[in-house]
């Protein structure tokens, strides 16, 4: 089986994974208690905490553990929109994941003001066009740094500025991005981010929310009141060990290949583009290292990008149709439409996502089975 689907999960490095082990034979007490056991148990945290950190250059204290991508991203916004008594007004684009657009959802149906801003051709937001929408109500500006299906990058640093520059609380989703990129937030310049420990050889079912010193959420959950009160229950001290060995490899390891990563996406980009029918999607200038995605043009609404995803696994090739969060759907992407495509090839994208651990023998043999599935469907779709 060739794995090519990397930015749905990664696997969780062997240190990763021995480091859990130890911690759950050694360090299972509650961390909350203050004896011996429970002492041990928080120190475990505390180092993960540290750990974090210094991947993102913020203090310990900025970073609040949760359990992945999603429950940071619920806490960013959640957290501020519970400290109005009134609904106020949120900005965000329309190329988010659904970890970020369901919860808004959720707030306009509570009478809060979202505005959508547009993307161009390639999915990114114009900061002046940002700018242009910021109104005296508006509490909070959400826009995903490395966008899952397409793989652009969105230019946060300016994004950032404009709110810094109104008073507007910024928040970017960086699941993508942590531990694929450099990411220093002082520097960014935003207010809250979020990332997830899967998506960078950790494991599943923890992440965090960095919160800028100074700001002040209000909590998503209520009970102990660990996590400075704003994450309440009591944290999977193994599996945030594990986070722990993940950001250190990420700064020893995963970033430094960062480079060689990016040359297989650039081979792999060449080697799709000999095929007919595919078309690159996303911004090839500003985007994730690791990460290639088409459209395929001869698609409709039988034979989808799905169809493609199906008849690969069948042949050992792993990929995806889109965001992993929403691979079981056949309707069009709302990112693809968003970014211009018409609702047929909104239902053909095809995304390849790569790792340091990815050879060039497998990405020919993914793309020489591609083209075989290809042919395949040629006639079938030749007579419609």
């Amino acid at each position: 089986m060739v794995y090519l689907d990397y930015s749905a999960t990664t696997p969780p490095h062997p240190q990763v994974i021995a480091r859990v082990q130890e911690v759950m034979t050694h360090a299972w007490g509650n961390p909350s208690s203050i004896h011996r056991y429970g002492q041990r148990a928080a120190l475990v945290i505390e180092r993960a905490r540290l750990a974090v950190a210094e991947l993102l250059g913020v203090t310990p204290e900025e970073v609040i553990f949760t359990s992945g991508g999603t429950e940071a991203n619920h806490l960013a916004i959640f957290g501020v929109a519970q400290q109005y008594d009134q609904p106020q007004h949120i900005i965000t684009s329309a190329v988010e994941h659904p970890a970020v657009s369901a919860p808004l959802t959720a707030l306009a149906r509570r009478g809060w003001q979202i505005t959508t801003l547009p993307v161009d051709s390639t999915g990114r937001v114009d900061p002046q066009m940002l700018e242009s929408h910021l109104q005296p109500n508006t509490v909070l500006v959400t826009v995903i740094y490395g966008q899952s299906e397409v793989g652009t990058l969105q230019p946060i640093a300016d994004l950032a500025r404009v709110c810094r520059a109104h008073g507007v609380l910024f928040h970017t989703d960086a699941v993508q991005v942590v531990g694929r990129l450099p990411v220093n937030v002082p520097e960014l310049g935003v207010d809250l981010l979020s990332l997830s420990a899967h998506k960078f050889y950790g494991p599943q079912g923890c992440g965090a929310l960095v919160v800028r010193r100074g700001i002040d959420l209000q909590p998503w959950l209520y009970g102990g009141g660990q996590e400075r009160g704003l994450r309440s229950g009591t944290p999977p001290v193994a599996l945030l060990a594990g986070l722990e060995v993940a950001a250190r490899l990420a700064m020893t390891e995963f970033l430094p290949q960062q480079p060689y990563v990016s040359h297989l996406r650039d081979y792999l980009r060449r080697r799709l583009l000999e095929l007919p029918g595919l078309q690159l999607t996303g911004s090839w200038e500003q985007r994730l290292p690791h990460h290639v995605s088409v459209v395929w043009e001869q698609g409709d609404e039988t034979h989808t990008g799905q169809t493609l995803v199906h008849l690969l696994s069948q042949r050992g090739i792993a990929v995806s149709s889109g965001s992993a969060c929403a691979s079981g759907k056949t309707q069009p992407s709302p990112v693809l439409l968003a970014m211009g495509y018409d609702e047929r090839l909104a239902r053909c994208g095809l995304r390849f996502s790569l790792s340091h651990l990815t050879t060039p023998s497998e990405i020919d043999l993914a793309v020489d089975i591609l083209a075989e599935v290809l042919q395949q469907l040629t006639p079938t779709l030749s007579c419609r």
